[in-house]
């Protein structure tokens, strides 16, 4: 995928990183003051994270979960890591405890995924990547939340984001991998966190997901968005209705998100999601896509809450884009 890789790798659209050769260092945090968030969008991982995102948002245009595309071995290995992780839940049950929020439970799961996150991308990418397994497994355990106040938001939503967008930068994936990638894999993974959020009560981060267009996430509004473009009959005014969201929830991202919203939260929609009910008041897709393009990068990207817990490494360079 051309878009997510680095500047000075553009000009040859399937060169990517050797991990034979390279030098992967544990990612650490850059981003210590609000000003700094200036060295963040100046940054060779913005730039990559940015052209990722944007690569994923076309190749999912006008698609359903269910259509056909293909799914490589490696995708088929990553989904059954997410299943792995998501079977271990059974091994955790809630605790009883006083508070409403946050089962101390999670930081036992949180422990497992921890401990043999190695284990898991071995088994998932094979003897040949584990070099970056120093990287990669650190976007992944942050992927699912926070263990420390049990919580869960867009920033940790963009560190699975991150890991796929690291994927592709060493070649694990390749462009034509991109449906898959999202309509699959992230797709499997919103599966996860979800389970993740119920079972274990998991607070929204930031005040009451403020950095999101719901309480925990934001991605999937963008890509779910972009496979609606030019629909014959889910128009945007469509979503809030019930029988479209439930009919469509397992064919389109953005409609799998309003369900899941819908069972979590009651009372009228307009009032637990405003920020989505005014979107249902624009015309077309793909006027909300392109909106919802701008807004994440001002009400995520741009946010020092979510961006001073980034990790940068070699593979996601705070290092300036050229």
């Amino acid at each position: 995928m051309a878009d997510s890789l680095p500047a000075e790798k553009q000009k040859e659209s399937h060169e990517c990183i050797d991990v034979t050769t390279h030098t992967f260092v544990v990612p650490q945090k850059e981003i210590l003051e609000p000003s700094d968030i200036e060295k963040w969008e100046h940054s060779e991982a913005y730039k990559d994270l940015n052209g990722f995102i944007l690569a994923i948002n076309t190749a999912v245009k006008g698609l359903k979960m269910s259509d056909n595309y293909p799914v490589n071995v490696i995708i088929q290995g990553l989904l059954a890591m997410l299943d792995k992780m998501d079977k271990w839940i059974d091994e955790f049950p809630p605790l009883e405890q006083p508070q409403r929020f946050g089962n101390k439970a999670f930081r036992s799961w949180f422990t497992k995924l921890k401990e043999n996150a190695e284990a898991l991308l071995l088994d998932a990418l094979g003897e040949k990547y584990k070099p970056a397994f120093v990287e990669l497994q650190v976007y992944l355990t942050e992927s699912v939340g926070n263990e420390i106040r049990i919580d869960y938001g867009s920033g940790h939503e963009l560190a699975f984001a991150v890991f796929l967008c690291c994927l592709y930068k060493i070649g694990v994936l390749e462009e034509e991998d991109a449906k898959a990638a999202a309509l699959k894999l992230f797709g499997r993974y919103l599966e996860l966190v979800r389970r993740l959020q119920l079972v274990y009560r998991m607070e929204p981060a930031g005040s009451h997901g403020v950095w999101s267009l719901d309480d925990h996430q934001f991605i999937p509004f963008i890509w779910g968005s972009s496979q609606l473009i030019d629909h014959p009959r889910i128009l945007p005014k469509s979503f809030v209705k019930p029988d479209i969201f439930e009919h469509f929830s397992k064919d389109y991202m953005f409609l799998g998100c309003v369900n899941y919203i819908n069972k979590v939260k009651t009372g009228p929609f307009a009032e637990h999601s405003n920020q989505l009910w005014n979107i249902s008041g624009v015309p077309h897709w793909s006027k909300v896509n392109s909106g919802l393009l701008k807004m994440y990068k001002a009400e995520v990207l741009a946010k020092f809450p979510v961006i001073q817990h980034f990790l940068f490494g070699s593979l996601m360079s705070v290092g300036a884009a050229t």
